[in-house]
């Protein structure tokens, strides 16, 4: 098969195109026929900064496509199926094995880039605000990088839970996009001082609720923007300003901060995050979600499509085709 590889950390020129051999369904596993890749963030951290155990090494962990064949033990699954799936490395190719638990049906006549777009985005972005966050109708939101994959999904679930919902982005033209699916209330942050921004919107109060995946300087206004009590869900580190966040202040607010890792929670709390799964893909068929893809690529051009998510241009997710 064709899979998108590398041999050692680096940019995205360390990406190549090659032939690897055709992976196995062990015991409990399935083989993926991939018909779309989902490009995570943390594809490119992975590919910038993990070890490379062995190599050549298939980086990526969630696709959409057809399940080829079913590994002994499997049950509730069919050959020909059309599925979402996660897995801990091996998106970026034209076949991958995952564990039959990470593999969730989604409707025949769902488009499989649709599909790959919904697993790790709107999962994680729930858990924020409800798991989490106890979000709570008539609450307001602030979500920080809100035209990401996470973000895009975060406003659309908040605003439909009854929140106010504020988000930051580096353009107005982002900012625009996303007030259509939802978002009240748009801050710039290249131009806008975001903290002060949102206490003139709340009042002076702040904010209930905060989904911050930048981390840094950024997660210490998301702990200046919170109101008394108020949530803070962390997620990643996307801003990489190497500061290492002061979260003191969260004390005098009797605030929380909660780290927040899809992966963990599939791990350890797996009959929960099924059940939110299904409802995420259930409501994404239906069109009350929508999934929003900012631009395709051919798997040969992976390299390409990591690096335009570096720059930062991407609004809701980028994928690969093989």
């Amino acid at each position: 098969m064709k899979a998108a590889v590398y041999y050692q950390n680096g940019g995205p020129e360390v990406l190549r195109y090659e032939d690897v051999p055709d992976p196995v369904a062990g015991a409990g596993e399935v083989l993926l026929r991939v018909e779309a890749v989902g490009v995570q963030g943390g594809d490119v951290l992975f590919r910038q900064f993990a070890p490379v155990q062995a190599a050549p090494h298939i980086v990526g962990y969630q696709a959409a496509g057809t399940i080829a064949t079913l590994g002994e033990g499997v049950t509730g699954l069919r050959e020909g199926q059309r599925v979402v799936a996660f897995m801990a490395a091996g998106s970026h190719a034209e076949l991958a094995v995952v564990k039959d638990y990470n593999v969730y049906p989604v409707p025949d006549d769902m488009d499989p880039r649709v599909a790959a777009g919904i697993l790790v985005e709107f999962a994680t972005a729930d858990e924020c605000l409800f798991e989490f966050g106890r979000l709570r109708a008539g609450e307001t939101v602030l979500v920080q990088a809100a035209a990401s994959g996470v973000g895009v999904a975060a406003v659309q679930l908040a605003k439909a839970a009854g929140a106010t919902v504020i988000g930051t982005a580096s353009s107005d033209e982002k900012l625009a996009r996303l007030t259509e699916l939802g978002l009240d209330h748009a801050i710039n942050y290249r131009d806008t001082d975001v903290v002060a921004r949102v206490k003139e919107i709340t009042d002076g109060r702040g904010v209930d609720v905060v989904i911050d995946p930048v981390g840094g300087r950024t997660l210490e206004g998301s702990i200046e923007a919170l109101a008394y009590r108020g949530r803070i869900t962390w997620i990643g580190e996307a801003g990489r300003d190497g500061h290492t966040p002061q979260i003191r202040p969260l004390m005098g607010k009797n605030a929380s901060l909660h780290g927040v890792y899809l992966a963990g929670g599939m791990q350890r709390d797996r009959a929960r995050i099924r059940a939110v799964i299904e409802k995420l893909i259930a409501r994404v068929a239906a069109g009350e979600l929508t999934v929003v893809i900012d631009r395709e690529f051919p798997l040969a051009d992976a390299a390409e499509a990591h690096r335009y998510i570096e720059s930062r241009a991407a609004f809701g997710r980028v994928l690969l085709v093989p």
